[in-house]
């Protein structure tokens, strides 16, 4: 009969508590507990952007055509006979921006409601469920992101323009004619794209709110074209002054009327029209459910 051996001593039970972690019956948990707040919501937003690969895609694709028509532009007035006649060679960067900004309209809109299509938006909100603060991170991240990126492609494109342009009798920008068709410009198509945004978290879908944006941005202009009627000369008039191809030629002093938006007024209907927007947006994500 053989003899029972002893029992092996059990080692000591690691002590995985933390100070600072929840308990859940004896269990203390070794993850810290800490308030969020909208940094966390922002670097959550910034990951998410920038590992989307359509962000990359679309943002390329925005700054080919700007630079690209831009260039073309300029190349094209630079190689024919005629002069510009001290007009300003900034103005020729106008194309390639306005169609550009269906891009930023585009991601602006992708930023918010394909998270709806996916269905991640229900992530989202379980991880942060003050959905104010969820709006306001993935509004400063990507007014952020297409800002820098307007700005270096404007910029780039304004100095070269400047450059191929300055024997072909352009007059030489002043200043403040700088900042507007850098800075200025750059401001009001990031605010487009963040009302863009906007308009994709009340909708909650994309194809549909890229409908409506650009339908925005171009149905004014080509309904004025079409009042032919001189009781309509009112309205037609004001389509033409308001309408946002008209109103970001303004920032390079070149508005298709003589009235109407001029300065820096084109910007300051866009931030209060986005301001409206994003309260109206707030309060809808409050009452709805996700």
């Amino acid at each position: 009969m053989s003899t029972p051996q002893p029992p092996m001593p059990q080692a000591a039970v690691p002590n995985w508590q933390a100070p600072n972690g929840p308990s859940y019956g004896g269990y203390t948990s070794p993850i810290p507990v800490v308030r969020t707040h909208l940094g966390h919501a922002l670097a959550s937003e910034w990951t998410k952007i920038k590992s989307v690969r359509s962000t990359i895609w679309t943002l390329g694709v925005f700054v080919v055509l700007v630079v690209g028509i831009g260039l073309l532009a300029a190349l094209v007035v630079s190689s024919s006979s005629s002069e510009m006649n001290g007009e300003n060679p900034l103005s020729l960067g106008f194309f390639g921006l306005l169609l550009g900004s269906m891009c930023i309209i585009t991601l602006g809109v992708l930023t918010t409601a394909s998270e709806y299509g996916t269905g991640m938006i229900r992530t989202t909100m379980t991880a942060c469920p003050s959905r104010g603060r969820v709006l306001a991170a993935k509004s400063i991240v990507f007014f952020g992101v297409a800002f820098v990126v307007t700005l270096v492609a404007s910029g780039f494109i304004a100095f070269v323009d400047a450059s191929l342009l300055e024997n072909n009798g352009a007059k030489d920008p002043s200043a403040g004619e700088w900042f507007k068709g850098t800075v200025g410009v750059s401001l009001y198509i990031a605010l487009l794209g963040l009302l863009s945004l906007i308009v994709g978290s009340i909708i909650r879908h994309s194809a549909g709110a890229i409908t409506v944006m650009i339908g925005a941005v171009l149905a004014p202009l080509v309904i004025a074209l079409f009042m032919f009627s001189q009781s309509l000369e009112g309205v037609r008039q004001a389509l033409f002054e308001y309408s946002i191809p008209n109103q970001l030629s303004v920032f390079y002093s070149n508005s298709l009327t003589e009235s109407g938006p001029s300065g820096w007024d084109p910007l300051w209907i866009i931030v209060g029209v986005t301001a409206v927007a994003f309260a109206g947006a707030v309060a809808l994500l409050e009452q709805r459910d996700v």
